[in-house]
This record gives structure tokens, sequence and C-alpha cells, in this order.
């Protein structure tokens, strides 16, 4: 990290701030769902305000090559699969306190920033580790769902970790989780066993810092008994509606849970009802707050080949020339957050009138990866493959893929989880998609292809609709689909729908 400092801030004067700041005052203008008679509650806390102006790659694992190690990680995630799901809930942090407490609270054992928000979580999170890499500490990530892997959900460097790790750590904590247990009213979760392996593999490591994204909400979430020094909260929309609330306001009080006593708070662009909430929790608990398009934002961005190029706002000044690889403005949006996440963290613009040092900025951009998010995994026709769930991540990812391919023709694979608004995700990509392909994955959570069919003939009419029950199926139809009328140059597929449609899709179209 550099400690580059203004030669002298005290030599400004009123026009040459005014200057430096044109580009910027136009995010702030350009706010459309910001509230301005938020001041009565802003009064109350501290404005994070400055004074002055590498990870290893994607690295998804397949299943280990040695057959031991693959017979034990499969007798780990059969273990685990007894356990309560990830959508059965009881909203309670006592079981992972308890856990935290035999194992002798590792999770106390290095600083934290913690990730909440509706959409943008797991890539903003690997936004945040790879600047963490890039200036030399050693991290360890922790994000849901995984994509191929139950690995990945735990990382350490940038890397998931290993196969032979993942069990040892699980068999490590195995006879405290059942301590627990047979203590508890309910045994442990599938997530919160999983949660203390990797708070007790990043104390083993021993990591530096470690960035972790919660599972739902924030509040009673198993992530929850971390004391996040940086809490980020990414843009909040409806989904898990029947658990978090039926409006933002609602969804954020739960969210809003993981802003702790003096921490630094980190806003994405929020709906207003929601900004309201969590800036009335930055004041209780004494909170320092920065908020997008106001203390940091995008200043500039452009379409560039494999991505896009930024001009970013920081807390502690202005960063250019950065190349992020991955598409659309959300991406855009989730990279200054991240690096408002990481400017926090090392003190920057609350402690420090700086810049972190630009080159190595650019460098952890640069390398940054996300799989499954607008991830092109074929060419000759193009198929990319984003986990969009819900409306408003199906939004974004219809506006992402409009700006950054040509396509003459577009084609949809979808497979939804029946408790998502599947209406409202294939009423996003109508626009978008000539044809879809509804089908389903392998989750019992699937909507079944037929019920889906049926609202997707609802949304997009009965000819542009086709059914295909099998995943590998729909994409061989879509992939024939985009070929069709010799606009094979132009032509495209988009998988989408789920995180486990998108994961099953990435192993079939790149075999692991």
């Amino acid at each position: 990290m550099s400690d580059q400092q203004p030669e002298n801030p005290d030599r400004h004067d009123h026009d040459d701030l005014v200057g430096a700041f044109d580009e910027f005052d136009q995010i702030v203008a350009e706010e459309s769902d910001r509230d301005p008679d938020l001041a009565v509650i802003e009064a109350g806390s501290r404005t994070l305000r400055a004074h002055a102006g590498p990870p290893q790659g994607d690295q998804v694992p397949a299943r280990p090559v040695d057959p031991e190690v693959a017979e034990a990680l499969l007798e780990v995630e059969q273990e685990l699969s007894t356990r309560w799901g990830e959508t059965k809930l009881e909203p309670s942090v006592s079981r992972i306190a308890a856990l935290m407490d035999v194992l002798g609270e590792p999770q106390r054992a290095y600083p934290s920033i913690h990730v909440t928000g509706t959409n943008g979580k797991t890539s903003t999170a690997r936004m945040i580790e790879a600047l963490l890499n890039a200036f030399e500490l050693r991290t360890g990530r922790y994000t849901s769902p995984h994509v191929q892997s139950i690995t990945e959900r735990i990382s350490l460097d940038g890397a998931p970790i290993e196969a032979e790790r993942f069990v040892e750590t699980y068999h490590d904590i195995k006879p405290y989780v059942e301590m627990v247990d047979a203590a508890e009213e309910f045994r442990l979760s599938f997530f919160e066993v999983l949660t203390g392996m990797a708070y007790a593999a990043f104390a083993d490591a021993p990591v530096d810092v470690a960035v972790v994204e919660v599972g739902m909400g924030g509040s009673w979430d198993a992530t929850n008994v971390i004391d996040g020094s940086v809490a980020v909260v990414t843009p909040i929309s409806l989904d898990h509606t029947d658990r978090l609330g039926s409006t933002p306001g609602e969804i954020a009080v739960e969210k809003g849970g993981i802003i702790k006593q003096d921490a630094t708070v980190i806003l994405a662009q929020q709906p207003v009802d929601a900004a309201q909430v969590l800036l009335k929790k930055a004041v209780e608990v004494d909170a320092t707050v920065a908020r997008e398009g106001m203390e940091f934002g995008v200043v500039s961005r452009e379409v560039a080949v494999g991505g896009q190029q930024l001009t970013l706002r920081g807390v502690g000044g202005e960063y250019d020339g950065i190349f992020l690889p991955l598409y659309g403005a959300h991406m855009a949006h989730n990279a200054a957050v991240a690096l408002a996440a990481v400017e926090a963290f090392f003190g920057v613009g609350g402690q420090h009138a700086r810049v972190l040092d630009v080159d190595t900025v650019r460098k952890a951009f640069a390398s940054v990866t996300s799989p499954g998010r607008m991830e092109v995994v074929r060419r000759s026709p193009t198929v990319i493959l984003d986990a969009a769930h819900n409306p408003a991540g199906a939004v974004v990812t219809a506006e992402a893929v409009t700006e950054a391919f040509g396509f003459s023709r577009l084609v949809g694979v979808v497979a939804a989880s029946e408790d998502k608004d599947v209406r409202g995700v294939l009423e996003a990509f109508e626009p978008i998609f000539a044809e879809v392909v509804v089908t389903q994955n392998s989750s019992h959570r699937s909507m079944g292809a037929d019920d889906l069919a049926a609202v997707a003939v609802e949304v997009f009419g009965t000819d542009r609709v086709q059914v295909e029950p099998r995943l590998d199926d729909a994409l061989e139809a879509a992939i024939t689909l985009a070929e069709e009328e010799a606009e094979y140059g132009g032509a495209g597929v988009l998988v989408t729908g789920s995180v486990i449609t998108v994961g099953e899709a990435r192993l079939l179209l790149k075999r692991g």
C-alpha cells in the first residue's frame, strides 16, 4: 500500500477543489433513488470523507483426481446433506455461537470484512479479496452458494481450499459439532457447520483478514458471530421475502444486523426506505458511513474488449485506468463498493488522507474473476452463464448483455427455483430473448419444466417457448436455435435463473 500524500492539501484553493470534484459531483446529481431529506438521520452519524485527494485466478475446482480424496470429500458432503439445507432456517445465532465457544472463538483471531445485500455479494467479495491479496495480505474468503464444488465456499489466498484440507477441517471440528448438536434443541444446519469450518480454517491458516459473505439476511445469519470492522451492504431488492420482509426497508432491518459498534459501513446505492433503515442503524451504533454516489462511486466507464475500463472515485481519491474483466454497469458499481471497503479497512478517508497505490489497485482489478456471473464459456455461438435468480438481478444482467454483446439473436436457457419470483425474472429477460428454452436443474427446489413453461408462455407467447426437461438437451436446443437462419456470427445463448443451473451448465459446457 502506498502512503502517497498530497504535496500540501492546504494549498488548494476553492476553485481547484471545485474543478477536482466536477466529475464526481455528476454522480450525485444523477442519483434518482436517493432521498434528499435523509439529513436528519445522517446528522447523527460520522460521514467518512477524505481530506484529499494478486489472487490466483478462477480455479473453480473439479472433483479430486485422487480417488481416495474424492471418496473422502463425497463422504463429508453426504454427512452434511443429512442436516437442514440452506433454505430451512431457525432464525438464531445461538447454535453457531455455541460452536464458536467450544472451538475457542476462532473468528476472533483475525479482522473481518462482512458483506451482505441482495445482489452482487459474491462478486464484491471476490473483488475485495483480490485487492487485499494485491496488497500482500493473506486472505480467507467465505461465500455461498458454490457453482461447482462445495470447496469453493472456503478460499485461502484467492484459491478454493484444497479438498484434502476441507476434509481435514471437517473432521477436526466434527466432535465439537456433535457436542453442540447434543446440547441444542436443533442440530447445527448445513450452513452453520460450513461457517464453523470456514472460521476454523481461517484461524488455522492463519489469515490476515477474512472476507465473509452473509448467507441470508444478516442479524441471525450464521456468519454474524464476527465483529466486522467493515460492513458492506450491496444493493437491496426483493428476495427471500417470506423470511426477510416484503419491502426493501423491511429487508434492510435484517441486513443491517451486521453493522457493529464503531464499524465502518460501505453502502452501495439503495432504495430510499432501505437507505433510511441502514443509516439509522449506523447512527445507533456510532458507525462511520460511506455512501455510493456521495463519498465514492463510478466516475466513468467504457465498454472494452473483454470487460470495461473504469475511473473510480474512492473515499481517498480518484483511481483511473482500471480495467475490469467483467461485464455490466452493476459490476462497475461492485468494484466501487469493493474499493471503498478496502480503503476503509486500511483506514483511508477516516484516519489517513491518501489513496491506495494506483498501480496495485489496477493490477488487482485486472485479475478479478467471478465464475457464473456474466461468464463467457464458449464461442461460436457465444454462450454466457449468469446466476441471476431474482428480478433485480435479471434486469442488470439483461442490461449488461445488451451493452457488452451486439447479438442479432439471443436465446435464453432458464431453470429456476420454485420459491423465486420466476415471472419477474422472465419478464426482465423478455425484451432481449428471441426465444427461451425452459428446463430444470437437479435440485429438489427446481421448478418443473412444464410449470416453468406455463409461466413462460404467458410472458413470451407460445411460439417463443421451447420445453426441454433435461438441461443438456436444453443447451443443445438453444445452441441450435442460435445458429439458425444464417445468424451464426451474431447469435448467442444466455443460461440463467439459478446458481445451480449455471453450475451444472458450466460442467456440461466446460467439462469441469
